[in-house]
């Protein structure tokens, strides 16, 4: 374990989890169940689809835990302009993060030009919220990687994010660490996908990243060493 991690508590690690419910039938009680344990363990933030975001932000107010929506979820593959009006509608539900799936075939295509356009016009309507960009890890190369990573930091995007956990792998430590050294020390990365106790958690906060994406916060917290 790193010293870095060795020094953060489990108060401080709370802040860095997004504590997630993405599953197609989630249900208001699950919704308000998951917004519930952020407000007592002080999580950073909830993600949560567009449509469960007024009830999530509504749950969560005044209790400083944010609320994220996912945007072209889980595919990345449909038109820019229905990704700009999801998170333009999702802002004006109240979301105060966006992640966002990138267009993972047009980057496999080399259609640089057209995923840097779409990332710009998301952020553009995020409208100074943090962006996360989800690169969709284990479908890339190591070089599709790279590429991605650089065009999300070029897009004034917040974040790149390795996972949407809804295809045939999560998070890596060694992808986080390709991450890091690509977009440099100071800019976000979240690691999401398959992280579910203290001990994987330490793994990805010490390849390098700033957030966990993950439906299984409370058992981490709860599991962090003291």
């Amino acid at each position: 374990m790193s010293e870095t991690i060795v020094k953060l508590s489990a108060a401080e690690v709370a802040r860095l989890i997004d504590h997630t419910l993405l599953k197609p039938d989630a249900t208001r009680a699950q919704i308000e169940t998951l917004c519930a344990e952020a407000r007592t363990h002080h999580f950073g933030a909830v993600c949560v689809n567009g449509t469960h975001v007024p009830l999530a932000r509504h749950a969560l107010e005044d209790s400083g835990v944010k609320v994220a929506a996912v945007v072209g979820f889980p595919l990345g593959a449909m038109s820019s302009d229905a990704k700009r009006y999801e998170t333009e509608a999702a802002v004006d539900d109240g979301a105060q993060e966006i992640d966002l799936v990138l267009s993972l075939g047009r980057l496999k295509d080399g259609d640089d030009a057209f995923v840097l356009r779409e990332l710009r016009d998301v952020v553009e309507a995020a409208d100074e919220r943090p962006v996360k960009v989800i690169l969709e890890t284990c479908l890339l190369t190591e070089a599709e990687k790279i590429r991605a990573c650089r065009l999300v930091v070029e897009s004034g995007a917040h974040f790149v994010k390795t996972s949407t956990g809804f295809s045939s792998g999560g998070a890596t430590a060694a992808d986080v660490q390709l991450m890091r050294a690509t977009v440099g020390p100071d800019f976000g990365i979240k690691a999401s996908g398959g992280i579910r106790d203290a001990a994987t958690a330490q793994a990805m906060i010490a390849a390098g990243a700033t957030r966990l994406g993950t439906s299984s916060g409370v058992a981490i917290v709860q599991g962090w060493p003291a």
